[in-house]
């Protein structure tokens, strides 16, 4: 029991880095990202195509978060003038895009087969390959990204973050490049979600196309939502609750082909009680626009 404990902390602290960077993003911003499952993608296979060309940990996780920052700096440009639901659609278009390149590219991604034998992290001599050690590594990087995120909001520059949200017109009145500030909050969402790709491929040792389809996007824009917009505090307690959701799904006794749609039963379910009984979620300073 206390090794499926530490295995779903992992889980969970790994997949509070991926929904606090897209609160960032969705939340503080207002940009209705659909395309961050492709930049947890491209953290996740940068940092293992480095990791097994000999590259440290620390060196290819770092370069993973850049690289999808990176590409999320070249998204931002062509759809710098798409809002809403156009700007949503082509983001998810950017997460296709990444996903058949990742199924097709087998020279390097070696396509449907996935890349085997991530080694586990190693910083100075010491080797992560008990869960508990990754559990203090992720542990670490959650903590790092929970506050540098909440410096961000809470800066001169995240107020300016929020006003484009709430006002594009009235920040750009005031003099502020919009543009310019959504290409930066894009990056550095993009940056955190390299960071989680980073961690769950060096944590599962194995990854493939599937591991990053739009599907998997699901339940994250689903915790974000029920958190609550704009709160970071309410993105981290949904992170717990709706990572363990399904879980008591096992103890009942129902096999994993039945567990897996069940879980995305529940999420839906939650997430029109949420939107019917608390529209703003649990934390949140808005509701859905």
């Amino acid at each position: 029991m206390e090794g499926y404990l530490i295995h779903f902390a992992v889980l969970i602290a790994i997949y509070s880095i991926l929904t606090l960077s897209l609160q960032l993003s969705i939340g503080f911003a207002g940009l209705l990202n659909l395309g961050h499952i492709a930049f947890y993608a491209i953290g996740g296979y940068s940092s293992s195509l480095l990791s097994l060309q000999g590259i440290d940990f620390l060196s290819s996780i770092l370069v993973a978060g850049f690289v999808s920052s990176f590409f999320a700096c070249c998204l931002s440009f062509p759809t710098s003038k798409l809002k809403g639901d156009y700007f949503a659609v082509a983001t998810m278009g950017f997460s296709f895009v990444v996903y058949e390149i990742s199924l097709n590219w087998i020279s390097l991604t070696k396509g449907p087969m996935g890349l085997t034998g991530i080694p586990r992290p190693v910083i100075l001599g010491f080797v992560f390959n008990q869960n508990v050690h990754f559990l203090f590594l992720s542990m670490i990087f959650l903590i790092f990204c929970y506050m540098s995120l909440s410096l961000i909001v809470r800066s001169s520059f995240g107020r300016v973050v929020q006003s484009v949200r709430d006002d594009e017109l009235a920040a750009k009145v005031l003099g502020k490049n919009t543009n310019k500030v959504k290409r930066i909050v894009l990056s550095v969402s993009a940056f955190f979600a390299g960071l989680a790709g980073g961690l769950y491929s060096h944590y599962i040792n194995y990854i493939d196309p599937d591991s990053f389809t739009v599907m998997e996007l699901i339940p994250v824009l689903c915790i974000v939502i029920i958190g609550g917009l704009g709160s970071l505090k309410g993105t981290l307690i949904s992170t717990v609750i709706l990572v363990l959701l399904p879980e008591p799904l096992r103890f009942i006794g129902f096999s994993s082909d039945v567990i897996g749609p069940a879980r995305q039963i529940l999420y839906a379910v939650l997430l029109i009680l949420i939107l019917i009984y608390r529209p703003k979620g649990f934390y949140g300073r808005f509701g859905l626009k």
